[in-house]
C-alpha cells in the first residue's frame, strides 16, 4: 500500500485502450477495491450544466477496481461549496503501479448537480461505440446503480 501523501498518476483511456489524458493526484484513502484521490482541476474555467468548472476547483475522485464507473465531487475553489457530482461510466479501475491508475472511458456519464437534479450525458457518443453487449449490460446496470445511489442515499457522496 502507498503511503497516504502520495502523488498518484491518473490515465484516461479510451475504449481501445489509448492514453487520452493523465494527471496526478494526492492519495486521501486506499481500501481493497477503493482508491480516493484529490486533484485540482487545471484546464481553464468551463461552461458545464448551468455552472462554471474553475483553474483550481477541488475534485475528491473515487475509484473502484470492482465496479464499472468513478465518481469526481466537485467542489469551489474559493470556498469549498458543492458544485455536484460527475460520474464517468467505464471499466474499473487498474493499479497499474503503486502510483498509477488507470481506467476506460466508455462515454456515458451522470451529473449529479448539487440540488440532486441528474442529468445522462453522452448517450449518442455511448451508442456509437463498438461494444459487445455484455459490455453494454455492465456499462447500463453501472448507471442505474449510480442513479439508484445518488436518488436513496442522504449523504450521497459517501460510497
Amino acid at each position: 500500500m502507498p503511503f497516504m501523501t502520495q502523488s498518484i498518476s491518473v490515465i484516461k483511456r479510451n475504449p481501445a485502450g489509448e492514453e487520452i489524458w493523465q494527471y496526478t493526484g494526492t492519495l486521501l484513502q486506499w481500501e481493497a477495491h477503493k482508491i480516493v484521490l484529490e486533484a485540482r482541476f487545471m484546464p481553464p474555467d468551463l461552461p458545464f450544466m448551468g455552472i462554471v468548472i474553475r483553474t483550481g476547483d477541488r475534485f475528491i475522485e473515487t475509484f473502484f477496481t470492482n465496479r464499472w464507473y468513478n465518481v469526481f465531487e466537485i467542489h469551489d475553489r474559493d470556498d469549498d461549496r458543492l458544485k455536484g457530482w460527475y460520474c464517468n461510466i467505464g471499466k474499473p479501475a487498474v493499479l497499474e503501479t503503486e502510483t498509477a491508475i488507470s481506467y476506460v472511458d466508455l462515454a456515458l456519464d451522470l451529473w449529479i448537480s448539487s440540488d440532486g437534479a441528474q442529468t445522462v450525458l453522452d448517450e449518442d457518443e455511448f451508442a456509437a461505440l463498438d461494444l459487445d453487449g455484455n459490455t453494454k449490460s455492465r456499462v447500463r446496470a453501472a448507471l442505474k446503480a449510480l442513479q439508484r445511489h445518488f436518488s436513496n442515499n442522504k449523504e450521497p457522496g459517501l460510497f
